[in-house]
């Protein structure tokens, strides 16, 4: 029997769904989702991977930068984890954390312009100081 608001279905069709609905452009419903599915499986690198996308898109910055990390922590040769951390660093504000997990992936993967051009945003704004 089903807990009372869990969505129908086990972690893969929630995994679908939410990609469905990330693809839809409704990352807040995929994050949701996305998440349950991440309780249920925690160690699935899919889902957690596609809970961080979901986030950043939301904007549910802090979030993203958690779910980034726990990827990081579990596999800290993925470029794509690291981008994604500095990315939803760089837009909570955190220009040092940025900075250094964009590098991270820059050096991981310097043939990737957009984890470049990344990198020279965030420190030009560092450098720019406060706003």
């Amino acid at each position: 029997m089903a807990e009372a608001g869990a969505p129908e279905g086990g972690v893969y069709e929630w995994y679908r769904r939410g990609m469905q609905l990330l693809g839809e452009r409704n990352p807040d419903a995929a994050a949701t989702l996305l998440a349950r599915a991440a309780e249920a499986e925690p160690g699935s690198r899919s889902v957690l991977e596609a809970l961080a996308r979901a986030q950043y898109d939301a904007g549910r910055y802090a979030e993203a930068i958690a779910s980034f990390t726990r990827l990081t922590a579990v596999n800290p040769t993925d470029d794509y984890a690291h981008f994604g951390l500095g990315m939803a660093a760089s837009r909570a504000g955190e220009l040092d954390l940025a900075a250094e997990h964009l590098a991270l992936a820059v050096a991981m993967r310097p043939e990737l312009g957009h984890y470049s051009r990344a990198l020279r945003g965030v420190r030009a704004r560092r450098a720019a100081g406060p706003s």
